[in-house]
């Protein structure tokens, strides 16, 4: 009987086998072996510098990149907000050649230091969105954190290290793909101190998180717990180099106006005509410099990790019906393929989409509130039309707007309000 057994493989007998491995149901010979090591290791080889070359060319800027070629991809995503677009553009460009020079040994020996970006303007005026479209235009791990969870060590909330972890999930705990990342931290200004001043008291989601963000920003080797530091305390650390992290921060820096407007002797309020009054408050967001920051909150040690400070205008009705619009997402044009898929054409007149941002508009609710007035309006419809098989056709014109916004809990706030 163990004259007829064979390699599963090849079929030699045990005859022409110098040695005949057995296992449960089968056998192995030795050549057979050593042809699936040599096939293992050709297979790790492969993987491996598939690895190197996709790690090699993450954190790279694409072939013939520019920064007017990064605000014209902006372009197609965000109206206006010019201003804002051309220092993101340019602070990325930057980066991103400082990440290729470290590669390169250079004779000079000067090293290019990395410059992050703060964006101060009000919510709605696509702050998290520009973050995010230049993310998915250089094709690098990004992440969104809110300021407003961390505290100090000891405290109930969030250490500053679990921003780095949000990083590592969302490009698969892959560290090297995860130190040439983006991280937008929203709501920076909520970590003000809450005076201009030391105080004795303990700031602990104030000047202490800040104090534990100089390490991230300027770049430095941080232990960071892949699932969260609080939760899973026996968890083994990751160690991460922020150096090539580039950081947007944001926020909407409520009351700021007041600062400028303090440093360059003029008056949001008096005894100016209205219109002065309302054109002066729209318009001096754009001299915010660092020192009104530092007098809103912030420590001088943060703002000098944060060198790249823009301002994003507020939005007036033109550029929220451009919003609704142009962009190669636009809300109206999501709508229209959501009826599309159904067999229904579904079309928006002019005075309707005027309303829609003069209600964005008046509720103060920027470009973040124009699909929460669209859902008001069109939902009713988005409910009945799939039942009804005979509709082609669906127009919303500024009295069917109105009557369903008129229904609508926004409505009823807003007067509550």
């Amino acid at each position: 009987m163990e004259e007829n057994v064979r390699c599963s493989f090849c079929g030699r007998t045990k005859k022409d086998a110098l040695v005949l491995i057995a296992g449960i149901n089968g056998h192995i010979c030795e050549l057979c072996v050593e042809q699936a090591h040599d096939i293992i290791h050709a297979e790790l080889d492969s993987k491996s510098e598939d690895e190197e070359n996709s790690t090699a060319s993450l954190g790279e800027l694409p072939k013939g990149i520019t920064p007017r070629k990064i605000n014209e991809f902006l372009n197609d995503y965000i109206i206006g907000q010019d201003d804002a677009k051309k220092y993101l553009s340019v602070a990325v460009y930057n980066h991103y050649k400082r990440i290729a020079q470290q590669k390169q040994s250079s004779p000079d020996d000067i090293e290019i230091e990395k410059s992050n970006v703060l964006f101060v303007g009000r919510t709605g005026t696509g702050k998290t969105l520009m973050a995010k479209t230049i993310a998915k235009m250089l094709n690098v791990p990004f992440a969104i954190v809110d300021a407003t969870v961390f505290t100090e060590a000891g405290y109930v909330g969030e250490d500053v290290e679990s921003i780095l972890s949000r990083l590592l999930q969302a490009c698969d705990y892959d560290v090297n793909a995860a130190e040439k990342g983006i991280v937008y931290i929203d709501e920076i200004d909520k970590i003000a101190r809450k005076s201009d001043n030391p105080s004795i008291t303990r700031d602990v989601s104030g000047e202490g998180v800040q104090q534990g963000l100089l390490k991230l920003l300027e770049g430095a080797e941080v232990n960071v717990p892949p699932y969260g530091g609080r939760k899973h305390p026996e968890q083994r650390m990751i160690t991460i180099n922020t150096e090539n992290i580039l950081f947007i921060c944001g926020g909407a820096f409520d009351g700021v106006e007041k600062i400028i407007a303090r440093r360059m002797n003029t008056s949001v309020i008096g005894y100016k005509s209205k219109e002065n009054t309302v054109k002066d408050q729209e318009t001096l967001l754009q001299y915010v410099n660092h020192h009104d920051l530092k007098q809103f909150g912030l420590i001088p040690e943060l703002l000098g990790r944060v060198p790249v400070l823009t301002y994003l205008n507020p939005l007036d009705k033109d550029t929220l019906i451009s919003i609704l619009t142009k962009p190669k997402n636009a809300i109206v044009k999501q709508y229209k393929k959501l009826f599309e898929l159904e067999g229904i054409e579904l079309h928006f007149t002019a005075g309707a989409i005027e309303y829609i941002a003069e209600q964005a508009l008046a509720y103060k609710l920027g470009a973040r509130g124009l699909r929460s007035i669209c859902e008001a309006i069109i939902t009713d419809a988005m409910y009945e039309m799939p039942s009804s098989k005979d509709v082609e056709r669906l127009v919303i014109d500024k009295e069917y707007a109105k009557t369903q916004f008129d229904k609508s809990k926004i409505k009823k706030l807003g007067e509550a309000a």
